[in-house]
This record gives C-alpha cells, sequence and structure tokens, in this order.
C-alpha cells in the first residue's frame, strides 16, 4: 500500500490529508472494486470518525454497491438505488461488510 501526502481545501483552510489507499481490483471481465481511503486531521460533517471514504463495486460499467461518507451524510452504503445508514466502527468490520455484500452480489 502506498501512503501519500496531499493538501486539502476545506472551508479556504488548507489541512493535510493522508491517503491511506486508493486501489483497483478486477475480479473478472466485467468486474473490478476500488478503495479510496483518506485519513483527515478531523471527522467528515455527519461522521465521528477522522476517515474519508469510498468503496466500489462496478460491474458491466455499472456502480452496485458503494459504501462512503458523503459531507453531510455520514456514513452510509448504496446498493443498486437504495440508499441505507451504515454504522461505522472500524475500518476493518467496514471492509468486512463491503465484502460480504459484494461476494452476495456477485453469486
Amino acid at each position: 500500500m502506498t501512503t501519500l501526502e496531499t493538501v486539502v481545501i476545506n472551508n479556504n483552510t488548507e489541512t493535510k490529508a493522508t491517503l491511506i489507499e486508493k486501489s483497483r481490483t478486477v475480479i473478472n471481465d466485467t468486474a473490478f472494486f476500488e478503495v479510496v481511503l483518506w485519513h483527515l486531521p478531523s471527522s467528515v460533517p455527519g461522521s465521528s470518525h477522522p476517515f474519508k471514504y469510498r468503496l466500489a463495486l462496478v460491474v458491466d460499467g455499472v456502480c452496485v454497491l458503494r459504501y462512503d461518507n458523503e459531507r453531510g451524510k455520514g456514513d452510509h452504503r448504496h446498493i443498486g438505488n437504495t440508499e441505507e445508514p451504515f454504522e461505522f466502527t472500524s475500518l476493518e468490520a467496514l471492509y468486512e461488510a463491503f465484502q460480504a455484500d459484494m461476494e452476495r452480489m456477485l453469486r
């Protein structure tokens, strides 16, 4: 895993954010998943932890599953056209939940 440091502009102030992971994993000829994970100096509004993340499963060019914590919405997941809250407890639990949903969808 490569760690990069960058500057994120929030409310006209510069703060350092650390990119923990940005990866794309090919599952087969029609599917892949992406993980983007940042460690921030403070939480995203709506979340209670210092991470900004997006985990997405794309099948046949369509995002069918996504976990993210959009500003103001907090932690949630999208399954197809449905959006529902997700309780973030740890990065490990986030990845495990995403992995379990991915496996169910790819059966």
